[in-house]
């Protein structure tokens, strides 16, 4: 049976140790690290939960973070996270242990006390990962199954983002950063056209989906060929929405710090021209 050897105690219900096989863990049980020391040998039977956090900017993280986190709301996070391992069925990078348990903290906190914060970009966060909307919803019922405590849906749309960056390797700054772009280049549209889009419908989800792949194309630094005749007929015949498409691509330069090419301005303008359609 394999043995870990502790490298330092954090709190009662947390060791840091050292396994033959995985190298460094983080060792996490009830009662676990009461009366245990540095060169003590830990059965891993005695064991709960057993984390080898390979990247070193996350473990350091990690461990700065857990001895002030009460453990109801580790193994809440530990239970949450495998929920969304066994639905995803694939690997999430490490920083969602991170993350995650960092943002419940302050979630049931705002929630204890009454506070309540707004997320600005829900709805465009549903359209743009609907299955990590799913998942998050999961998460959700099991938070309130464990505590009693029902999250808002703000909170279920920040968790999914949350679980999106973790399945996608992605940063959730920069996650983040495209969700309040394309919140803010729906609101330009809405407001350039004079009306509020449906938040249900086909076209806003169209739209939503059509933003974020053009956002990560220039991301990228891909480009799309520019149809020459279709550029001037649409330019001629539907100069508001031509003109409010180069408006978006002048809000994406500016934000991403990175070149839009011409032809993003053609496909962005059929999509506004169907939408403005419907408003005649």
């Amino acid at each position: 049976m394999a043995k870990v050897k502790v490298t330092k105690s954090l709190n009662n219900n947390v060791l840091i140790g050292n396994h033959s096989t995985f190298g460094e863990v983080v060792l996490i049980g009830r009662g676990i690290g009461f009366n245990r020391k540095k060169g003590d040998w830990i059965n891993q039977q005695e064991v709960e939960k057993l984390f080898v956090l390979k990247d070193e900017k996350e473990q350091e993280s990690y461990l700065k973070l857990l001895p002030y986190m009460e453990q109801p709301l580790v193994e809440l996070t530990i239970k949450a996270i495998d929920l969304i391992r066994r639905t995803t069925d694939q690997p999430l990078h490490e920083h969602i242990h991170v993350g995650l348990m960092d943002h419940l903290s302050f979630a049931l906190t705002r929630i204890e006390k009454g506070m309540t914060m707004k997320n600005p970009f829900l709805a465009e966060t549903k359209v743009l990962y609907p299955s990590e909307y799913a998942i998050a919803e999961n998460v959700g019922a099991l938070i309130e199954e464990e505590t009693g405590v029902s999250l808002p849906e703000g909170e279920i749309g920040f968790i999914t983002l949350h679980i999106h960056s973790a399945m996608q390797n992605k940063d959730l700054h920069d996650v983040n950063s495209h969700s309040r772009l394309i919140t803010q280049l729906i609101e330009l549209i809405e407001a350039q056209l004079d009306f509020n889009m449906d938040k249900d419908g086909a076209d806003f989800m169209r739209l939503v989906r059509h933003l974020r792949f053009t956002i990560e194309r220039v991301d990228k630094g891909e480009k799309v060929e520019e149809p020459i005749a279709i550029t001037k007929l649409l330019k001629q015949e539907y100069p508001v929405c031509y003109n409010l498409s180069w408006k978006l691509i002048k809000v994406m330069q500016q934000t991403l710090k990175k070149p839009v090419f011409d032809a993003e301005a053609v496909y962005l303008t059929m999509h506004l021209q169907r939408i403005g359609q419907k408003l005649k």
